[in-house]
């Protein structure tokens, strides 16, 4: 017990100090990326506030003026350094609206998406998975290699324009854009995972096979047990431990994915916040958006660790047992 509460320990010091580098960096990233996008930041931020339209050169060295953006870069990098080791994350230079509020809105929407299309994965992924490790080289085998193939190779970009056309356009089952109700969910959220699905079947059957074939698997069976009890006490376990690694992988390519599936579908998360925050050079919004994406694929990371250490306490590198 002593041994684990050490590992424990060691995962959540060794994520923690990852946490911060993280912040450090993409924070420093994001805003020397605002620097070099090309156009003027303060009337860029001016047509945000007040359209385009309505905004001119007076405007716009007006909100230059009031944002002290005629200040040194380095300065107001600094400022904003300082703020985030005090968790203040500022105000938006667009909407005046407290950044924390803003990216806390965002980031639920983000994980309501996530963890729809991690389940739908998961579900459909680690049942044809299964299925398809029953009898390899089998009928299920050969259709889930199929799906593989399959989804891979359309982009999720084009894949939601198929959704679209055949379950908005055509069949007019679901809407094709919108945000705050469970049918405007479905369709990114099916985007996102069905690209997951096929991967996580083929994984999930390589890691069951290799298990089944395992000699414990086999003493297990010599034993009398039957095949449904072998595969739920040996089996399952065993196989989660070589599967939920790549989970969290999957679960880091999900985060990264919401940014072109969220601004498909107008869905209001953190990757449609990212867009539109560079597009009005919202710097504050920005930094603290992909800062909270960073630091997501922290959070998974530490959790698979956790996960890991539950299922299968040995040291690592030991090898799967029973």
């Amino acid at each position: 017990m002593t041994s684990r509460r050490l590992r424990l320990a060691g995962v959540l010091a060794r994520r923690g100090a990852q946490g911060v580098g993280v912040a450090v960096v993409v924070s420093v990233l994001c805003f020397l990326l605002v620097l070099r996008l090309p156009g003027d930041a303060a009337y860029r931020i001016a047509a945000g506030r007040y359209g385009y339209d309505l905004v001119d050169q007076e405007a716009a060295a007006a909100v230059r003026a009031e944002l002290g953006l005629d200040r040194s870069a380095w300065h107001r990098l600094g400022d904003w350094l300082i703020d985030l080791a005090q968790l203040d994350f500022g105000t938006s230079l667009v909407t005046s609206r407290p950044v924390a509020e803003e990216v806390g809105y965002y980031l639920l929407g983000t994980l309501q998406l996530a963890a729809v299309a991690l389940a739908f994965a998961v579900v459909i992924g680690a049942g044809a998975g299964v299925l398809a490790a029953r009898r390899p080289s089998g009928p299920v085998d050969r259709l889930t290699t199929a799906w593989v193939a399959s989804v891979r190779a359309v982009p999720p970009f084009l894949l939601g324009l198929l959704l679209v056309v055949v379950f908005s356009a055509q069949l007019e089952l679901l809407p094709a854009v919108g945000h705050g109700t469970p049918a405007s969910l479905v369709l990114p959220a099916a985007t996102l995972g069905l690209g997951l699905s096929g991967l996580f079947a083929r994984v999930t059957r390589d890691a069951v096979v290799e298990v089944r074939s395992s000699e414990y698997v086999q003493f297990a069976r010599t034993k009398g047990l039957a095949e449904r009890w072998v595969l739920l006490r040996h089996v399952v376990r065993n196989a989660a431990v070589l599967v939920v690694p790549y989970l969290g992988v999957q679960a880091v390519v999900l985060i990264e994915g919401v940014v072109v599936v969220e601004s498909l579908f107008s869905w209001q998360g953190l990757g449609h916040a990212l867009v539109h925050a560079v597009f009005w050079r919202d710097v504050p919004v920005l930094q603290a958006t992909a800062l909270v994406l960073a630091l997501l694929i922290v959070a998974v990371n530490t959790a698979v660790d956790l996960v890991v250490l539950w299922l299968d306490p040995r040291p690592r590198g030991s090898g799967v047992s029973a």
